[in-house]
């Protein structure tokens, strides 16, 4: 089975998803060629009652009983883990100091069950640590062997450059993954999401990125919780402006050529820009669908009408 170009997300795993439907969506997962979990040391904290273990215990688990480490890539993340219990947001998140970096790596190994990390990210932008505080202490995980490699969630381009000459500078290991919110739609210019942590990718991102090919992006929220296909889902405001319909009526047309859903076309054209979308899924059709998308191809002509509409 040829390996797909999504990664799955697992935020509801272990919670509103339980674990015996997780169990059974990542069998079929890995069956039909994923490899790729996203998860976090926080998922979901914001939810009453629960800790932010549930995720990578869960996903710890499944690997235990299945006895697949090898053939999975891990990624998860640092940084936004708050340390007040019972607080549901940011404002008390960990950071990225090199002690807590030191400290929640060993709780993340733990839950997950593993001895290393494939993919370990910087959750948050902390600007109260220095980035040689940072890169250092994940630079001490690479060379330990605990951690593969390291990405950037929610970085802006200059930051993230930034980040990257003080890794090379000192001959430390590089940020070669980064994490935002994007998908087919285009934002209004200088509008932000309504959830706090989320960071947009932007046309300086795609020409930063285009200038590092060694970076990889990771999108999440590329399906925007439904709203290309369900009704009773809304597309997020940002997303109010002329152009929209025009690109959801490009994206309709292919989809309807193709026999596809505008999920399965959404995801395709991001895989087919070089971007692995982040699919979180809590049924069985939906992770079905998103294989579909995953293994869609679209066409030079049809892919540039996609690119067109604006």
């Amino acid at each position: 089975m040829n390996a797909i170009d999504i990664a799955l997300g697992t935020i509801h795993f272990g919670t509103s998803v339980s674990k015996e439907d997780t169990f059974a969506i990542l069998d079929r997962f890995r069956e039909a060629g994923g490899t790729r979990l996203d998860t976090a040391n926080n998922y979901p904290f914001w939810v009453e009652g629960r800790t932010g273990d549930e995720s990578e215990l869960t996903i710890g688990a499944w690997l235990a009983a299945r006895g697949v480490r090898d053939e999975m890539v891990i990624s998860t993340k640092v940084g936004a883990r708050p340390t007040v219990p019972g607080d549901r947001t940011l404002d008390s998140a960990e950071g990225l100091s090199a002690g807590v970096i030191a400290k929640a790596v060993e709780g993340s190994l733990q839950r997950l069950g593993t001895d290393r990390i494939d993919v370990y990210w910087a959750h948050i932008d902390d600007r109260s640590t220095p980035l040689e505080e940072t890169l250092g202490a994940f630079d001490e995980l690479v060379r330990a062997g605990k951690v593969r490699s390291i990405g950037a969630s929610n970085m802006a381009a200059w930051r993230l450059e930034r980040a990257r000459n003080v890794s090379a500078a000192h001959g430390w290991a590089r940020y070669t993954h980064l994490q935002l919110r994007h998908t087919y739609l285009r934002p209004r210019p200088g509008t932000r999401p309504a959830e706090t942590g989320h960071t947009l990718a932007t046309d300086d991102t795609f020409d930063y990125l285009a200038a590092e090919p060694e970076i990889t992006l990771w999108a999440y929220n590329t399906l925007m919780f439904g709203a290309y296909t369900r009704q009773d889902r809304k597309i997020p405001e940002i997303y109010d402006h002329p152009g929209t319909e025009r690109r959801l009526a490009a994206l309709r047309e292919v989809a309807g050529e193709l026999g596809a859903t505008p999920n399965q076309v959404v995801l395709a054209w991001l895989i087919g820009g070089g971007v692995v979308p982040i699919v979180g899924v809590s049924t069985m059709e939906q992770l079905d669908e998103a294989i579909g998308g995953a293994r869609l191809t679209l066409d030079a002509g049809r892919r540039a009408r996609l690119d067109a509409a604006c």
